[in-house]
């Protein structure tokens, strides 16, 4: 009990305490939490065929010849991070991207590895899941104002199953075709499928409506006027200014020579530049890497091509201020296998390598410059920290401001949730930046 002295006196410092808290805009409130904003958009680096760890990003200089064929290590710009001496670009990028040195399945086959990569699922259960891809392009199509298709493939789809699983063909992904490193890639501002003209592409859609004369005899079919107008939206994106995110003439040379003038080079490119246009998920589909004969020939090749090209996207993203709103994930659908195979008629190849493999994440809400899990002397299984491909999608999706849990729409109407419950949750969660 207090007297009524006391209780004014406590009533006046109380006021004071608010009036303060007031003025000082809630200095002495307690902090309120919030959370960072969820990636804008992703970009996939689909390394199609499998890359070696021990030719990336998980190298093993003291394996010997048998292992790793005499090439080595380099140091990167973080302190005890170490990759393969073939990625001295990407090796001063290193504090904009962490490593994960454990991924590990259970399949050895491309299309049964890529469908689990994407899916989060083996197949065989009767139902075509839908990659991640598609997934974003369908939740996030609310929040994308633009003109572009939500989903774009550079330049060719995975083509191992239907992307797009039992979802819409809206969410399909759009393939480019053609080589962005081809000077008629686009033509005029007119993207120009095989570097044809604007002119033969025109002449073509004037022959084709002139023959069109099933669609003009019926004008009251609603689902033919729609798919006509659909036909004249798609013309119009082609021919309108959206497709100038396409044109990288646009560009300097001195920034094209900078990703490199190789059709994986402009490729990442051009993903910087839908980036920019707002497009939620891009696919750069790296191809070469299904080494099973002279693998460290074909590395002399690909090695510096994506050496280049990644690190400059990551560094030209950092510099537009992009990359913490852009998530990048690099991986194969599994790895190759450690030891080489020296014989006849491999020369020196890798074949596919399902148990211990590296996939790279950057951006989007993932820090920079850490390495999770560990592989054992020669590379052939994780020693610590395992992460399969349910673990690896879940933090992509919670990033990008999706619950891996919720449920995705069907035509059947089934009880089906984009990965399967209870998979994957905070495996990977020190990866995550802090709140902010």
């Amino acid at each position: 009990m207090i007297d009524r002295r006391e209780f004014l006196k406590m009533m006046a410092m109380c006021g004071v305490y608010g009036a303060f808290n007031r003025v000082s805009g809630n200095l002495l409130a307690a902090p309120v939490e919030r959370k960072r904003e969820p990636a804008r958009s992703v970009i996939e680096i689909w390394v199609w065929g499998g890359p070696s760890h021990l030719e990336t990003f998980d190298p093993k200089p003291n394996a010997g010849k048998a292992y790793n064929g005499d090439y080595g290590d380099i140091p990167t710009n973080v302190k005890g991070i170490r990759i393969s001496e073939f990625l001295p670009k990407l090796a001063q990028q290193a504090d904009k991207y962490s490593i994960i040195r454990s991924m590990c399945h259970r399949t050895n086959g491309h299309e049964t590895a890529t469908y689990l990569m994407q899916t989060g699922r083996m197949p065989g259960s009767g139902i075509t899941y839908p990659a991640i891809g598609a997934v974003l392009a369908m939740l996030k199509s609310g929040s994308y104002k633009g003109k572009l298709p939500p989903y774009i493939a550079l330049t060719t789809n995975k083509g191992r199953f239907s992307e797009n699983g039992f979802l819409s063909d809206r969410f399909k992904p759009l393939a480019t075709g053609s080589n962005p490193n081809n000077p008629q890639f686009l033509v005029d501002g007119f993207v120009a499928p095989g570097g044809v003209s604007k002119e033969h592409v025109l002449r073509r859609q004037k022959y084709a409506d002139e023959l069109d004369s099933f669609t003009r005899s019926i004008t009251s079919c609603r689902e033919l006027r729609e798919f006509e107008q659909a036909s004249l939206d798609a013309q119009a994106v082609l021919s309108g200014n959206d497709a100038k995110a396409f044109d990288l003439n646009l560009e300097s040379e001195a920034m094209r020579n900078r990703y490199g003038r190789t059709r994986f080079g402009q490729c990442c490119l051009a993903a910087r530049r839908l980036v920019e246009m707002g497009v939620p998920y891009i696919t750069i589909n790296a191809q070469g890497w299904d080494t099973h004969k002279k693998h460290f020939e074909s590395m002399q090749k690909l090695g510096p091509e994506f050496d280049q090209g990644f690190s400059a996207l990551l560094e030209d993203l950092s510099e537009k201020k992009l990359l913490d709103t852009t998530l990048i994930w690099c991986t194969g659908e599994f790895g190759r296998t450690p030891r080489v195979d020296y014989q006849e008629p491999w020369n020196g190849g890798r074949n596919h390598f399902c148990h211990c493999f590296s996939t790279v994440v950057a951006g989007g809400g993932f820090v920079g410059g850490k390495v999770v899990g560990a592989s054992d002397a020669h590379g052939e299984r994780p020693v610590e920290r395992p992460v399969s491909p349910v673990d690896l999608l879940w933090s992509i999706y919670e990033l990008a401001g999706i619950d891996p849990a919720q449920k995705l729409p069907n035509p059947r109407n089934f009880d089906l949730t984009i990965l399967p419950p209870g998979g994957g949750k905070n495996k990977l969660r020190e990866l995550y930046q802090e709140q902010i």
